[in-house]
């Protein structure tokens, strides 16, 4: 039978547990996230006992991420089942504060990410995002005390600003991407996946489907900007509105012009319905 985690709600509980686990010399991952979990999830967690001994988990929905027009109140909460999951998995601690214990009466300081959080993508049309991110990963960080922390490559820009960032202020923190985990018919595994209706979940796989075959078609020597015209025809004539459909140096995210830029990834942002889905595959 699963042992439940020790679930933190205060950053002197959490602090005790972790000096208890580096007590034991035990090495730490962390994987942050916002509750609500699925498979994805799961597959973090999995990669994170691989790479330590011990594995925190973060659950806190960040408000400082979400802008006024966004969705923080709407956003899924599935606490029992969220637990039901991390004990199943043997998950050793939860770190799940409140807004007060993240945010206290006061709090003045943030992070200001540059780099690849200025990249013009995700930052063009949610332009608090990163610095909301890079602040409160930041806090869980100094908090936890990681040697490594997971993070899914579906939120790639994320990937790449938290990656800049732990370099850039000596965090001591490994960062480890993760693969996208994705649905039968290849729609990446994400919590806000149960905003789409029927209708618009049966539509929704389009964008891995357009990508693939962009990334398929610059693989095999076609020039960059007719293939992903290419594929955004594909996605507006399934209903989709896009924010953007761009390919990218892999690393920096800087725009490229041709397969020989470097390393390109192609990544997207559109809206279903009142659901906005992000996604990106490797070329």
């Amino acid at each position: 039978m699963p042992r439940s985690p020790l679930i933190a709600r205060t950053v002197p509980a959490l602090r005790r547990a972790i000096d208890n686990l580096r007590k034991k010399k035990a090495t730490i991952a962390l994987v942050p996230t916002m509750g609500a979990l699925h498979d994805g999830h799961v597959s973090l967690v999995r990669l994170a006992k691989r790479r330590a001994s011990r594995v925190v988990v973060s659950i806190f929905i960040n408000p400082t991420q979400f802008a006024p027009t966004e969705d923080f109140g709407a956003y899924p909460r599935t606490w029992k089942a969220d637990i039901a999951k991390l004990a199943a998995e043997d998950v050793d601690i939860v770190w799940h504060p409140g807004v007060e214990a993240m945010y206290p009466d006061g709090f003045a300081t943030r992070i200001v990410p540059e780099g690849p959080a200025v990249a013009g993508l995700e930052d063009r049309f949610r332009p608090h995002f990163f610095g909301g991110v890079a602040t409160v990963v930041g806090k869980l960080f100094t908090q936890c005390r990681p040697d490594v922390a997971i993070f899914g490559e579906k939120d790639f820009q994320q990937l790449r600003v938290v990656t800049r960032m732990a370099r850039d202020l000596d965090l001591g923190v490994k960062i480890i991407g993760s693969r996208t985990v994705r649905e039968r018919d290849g729609l990446a595994m994400s919590s806000r996946n149960v905003y789409l209706s029927p209708e618009e979940r049966r539509i929704a796989p389009t964008l891995y489907r357009a990508m693939r075959e962009c990334a398929a078609r610059i693989r095999a020597g076609d020039a960059v900007a007719p293939a992903m015209a290419g594929g955004v025809g594909m996605i507006e004539a399934a209903g989709i509105a896009l924010d953007y459909f761009e390919v990218r140096h892999a690393e920096t995210l800087a725009p490229i012009t041709s397969r020989q830029d470097g390393p390109l990834r192609i990544l997207v942002a559109a809206r279903l319905g009142t659901t906005r889905l992000i996604d990106n595959v490797a070329v």
